[in-house]
This record gives C-alpha cells, sequence and structure tokens, in this order.
C-alpha cells in the first residue's frame, strides 16, 4: 500500500464537511496604489484567485502562494461564462479552500458580485466582501471632474450602459431630463443612442468627458459637448473600456487648468 505524506493529508478537503470561503474583493479602477489594506490581507490569505480581465496583473503578487484563473473578457470573447464561474468558486471553495473573486472597481456596482455571493451561500460556503472604489467616482475625479459640486450638481446618476438584453438602460432617457451629473459604465456601444437622447432634451451644448483606461498609464480623455461628443471619440480613437460623464461638473477641469496656468504666469512676472 502507497503512504500517504502528512502534507497531503493536511492539504485535503472532504468536500463533504469542509465548507470553504468566498472573499469577493473590489480591485478598484487600474491604479494598484489604489487597493485597500482589507483587499490585500484577502489576497494574502487566498489559496485561490479568480480575477478579470480589468484587474491589474500587478495586485496578484499579493497571492503569491494562491492558484490564479482568468475567468474575465478580452476582446469580445469570455472565457468563462458566468454559470461557469458561479461553479468554479464553489468546486474551488470546497477542494482549496479559501477563494477571492478579484473585481475591477467595486464588486457591488454592476459587478455581478451579489449574485456570486448568493450562489456560494447556496452551497454553504462563508461569505464576506472588500469594497473597492468604483471607477464611477474615481475616473473622473483623476481628471479633476467631480461628480457633484456645489452650485453645479446637487446629485448624480450611475447607470448601466448595456443592460442584460444587450440594450441601453431605459434610466438614461430619465437621467436626461434630470440636472444631476450621468455617469455611464460600459456605455461606448450605445453613445449614439445616449447623444441622441440628451438632444432630445435640449441639451447639445451639454459638456460631456469620456475617459479611457481611466487611473493606468495609458489613460485617454476626451472632451466635448453632446453635439459634437462623437467626432471627439473619432479624433482621439477612444474605445472601451471607458466611462461617459455628462454634466456642468465637467467644465471643473477647464477651470482647475486654467487657475494652475494663471497661478504659473503669476509667479514668472514676480
Amino acid at each position: 500500500m502507497d503512504t500517504i505524506k502528512q502534507s497531503e493529508i493536511l492539504n485535503f478537503k472532504d468536500p463533504l464537511t469542509y465548507k470553504g470561503k468566498l472573499t469577493v474583493v473590489g480591485a478598484d479602477p487600474g491604479d494598484p496604489d489604489l487597493i485597500t489594506v482589507k483587499a490585500i490581507k484577502a489576497l494574502q490569505s487566498a489559496d485561490v484567485v479568480l480575477y478579470d480581465a480589468l484587474v491589474n496583473d500587478i495586485l496578484l503578487a499579493y497571492a503569491s502562494k494562491a492558484e490564479k484563473i482568468f475567468v474575465g473578457k478580452r476582446k469580445g470573447c469570455y472565457s468563462y461564462q458566468q454559470d461557469q464561474i458561479n461553479e468554479l468558486i464553489v468546486s474551488r471553495a470546497k477542494s482549496h479552500g479559501h477563494v477571492v473573486r478579484l473585481k475591477g472597481g467595486d464588486p457591488f456596482v454592476f459587478g455581478r458580485g451579489a449574485e456570486e455571493m448568493e450562489y456560494a451561500v447556496a452551497f454553504g460556503l462563508d461569505t464576506e466582501v472588500v469594497p473597492g472604489i468604483s471607477s464611477s467616482l474615481s475616473v473622473p475625479a483623476y481628471q479633476n471632474i467631480p461628480v457633484t459640486k456645489r452650485g453645479a450638481s446637487e446629485s448624480f446618476w450611475v447607470i448601466t450602459g448595456t443592460t442584460k438584453q444587450h440594450k441601453l438602460s431605459k434610466d438614461v432617457a430619465l437621467a436626461a431630463k434630470s440636472s444631476a451629473t450621468v455617469v455611464i459604465l460600459m456605455g461606448m456601444s450605445k453613445l449614439a443612442e445616449i447623444v441622441s437622447l440628451f438632444k432630445k432634451e435640449g441639451k447639445g451644448e451639454t459638456a460631456i468627458a469620456i475617459i479611457q483606461n481611466g487611473t493606468r498609464s495609458n489613460e485617454k480623455i476626451g472632451i466635448g459637448t453632446i453635439s459634437n461628443i462623437e467626432e471627439v471619440v473619432e479624433n482621439n480613437k477612444l474605445s472601451n473600456p471607458a466611462i461617459i460623464i455628462i454634466g456642468e461638473v465637467v467644465h471643473h477641469r477647464a477651470k482647475m487648468n486654467q487657475i494652475v496656468e494663471e497661478q504659473l504666469q503669476l509667479s514668472q512676472e514676480v
């Protein structure tokens, strides 16, 4: 009879008795310095990490001892469908122990984190969530665009540009009627529809910004109005992943730049 090593006994997880754990972790928008201390601790304790395409690979170094599995979408192709990811979470948690599901931004802002936790709980896993910094707030902020500003915007909408049915969310039409800042995620493929809705509300001259690869070293930005933003996108070759910000707050970026330039001129004159 073959001798079983002590290490093999210690590493074995009985699927009938071992619960396992899922921690859904927000990886923030792209800048690895934005990761939270709690997220780092979760990665360091992980046995398996399932990560998405928008996750900065630098963060995987925190999980040096974990098995790492890419489950994201790249160039229109899925490596795993959502049902397969759910099943993988449960099977790896039962066999390995602690599974960290690493997601870009915040896992509860259009990140399916809630769905995955519900599935895991149904199979008896312990679950935890580590919030991340949502791209809907941080990406505009990196370009000096606040989502609210006294005298300019009293509220903001965060809307998915593409629903489960691959259509533009009906909330965009409602948001276009308001005076709020509108932040649209995953909306580049529906830009023409978005522009049309705002034009119908007489907002052709409303400021709009589109930020691609926000907070990363290859970040790109296009600034314009509802009337000319499609031309701006074409001239700057902007594409996904990108965030759309619509509203008066977009002008804050230009105002900040103007103040900096004026201060520079004053210092040179002294």
